[in-house]
């Protein structure tokens, strides 16, 4: 008798990176996810220095693929000052790798030291990013002082 196929599936394990900091997102009436930045040494500098880094977001409500990469894109466009073509090709990129998210998932973004991001959801490898800037402007939607949400930034960071 044939034995059934199985794949197998990458699973995370983020046990050796340490929070550096976490904290709720909520936009008007509602909250959106809980995130948490992580890196080996607990500690952030900046990308250089602190990569590998761990950015996880646990969704606090349902939220469609396609509302997360256009809120990405919107995202990036404000700390641009407009939404630029390579805006637009990496938000292609990301609509290949992510997928809806429900209440209790968790999107985990892991950026490694070539500027590539590894993504999982719920810990399973969804894939792995192609252009080395993306990761550094995905990054920067918490952590950059252009943040549309400081106070999170301030969380994450550990900010006085």
């Amino acid at each position: 008798m044939r034995q059934p196929e199985t794949k197998a599936v990458a699973v995370a394990s983020f046990e050796q990176y340490l929070t550096v900091g976490e904290g709720k997102y909520s936009y008007w009436l509602w909250d959106l996810y809980q995130a948490r930045l992580a890196t080996p040494s607990g500690k952030f500098v900046d990308y250089q220095q602190s990569v590998p880094l761990l950015l996880e977001l646990r969704y606090l409500r349902d939220i469609t693929k396609t509302e997360f990469v256009d809120a990405t894109v919107d995202q990036w466009g404000i700390q641009a000052g407009a939404v630029q073509k390579q805006h637009k090709l990496w938000a292609g990129e990301l609509t290949t790798l992510w997928r809806d998210v429900k209440k209790g998932d968790m999107l985990s973004a892991e950026l490694h030291a070539d500027g590539l991001i590894s993504f999982y959801f719920n810990q399973q490898l969804l894939g792995k990013t192609k252009d080395p800037n993306l990761g550094p402007a995905f990054f920067d939607i918490w952590l950059s002082e252009k943040t549309t949400a400081p106070e999170l930034r301030q969380l994450l960071l550990k900010l006085p």
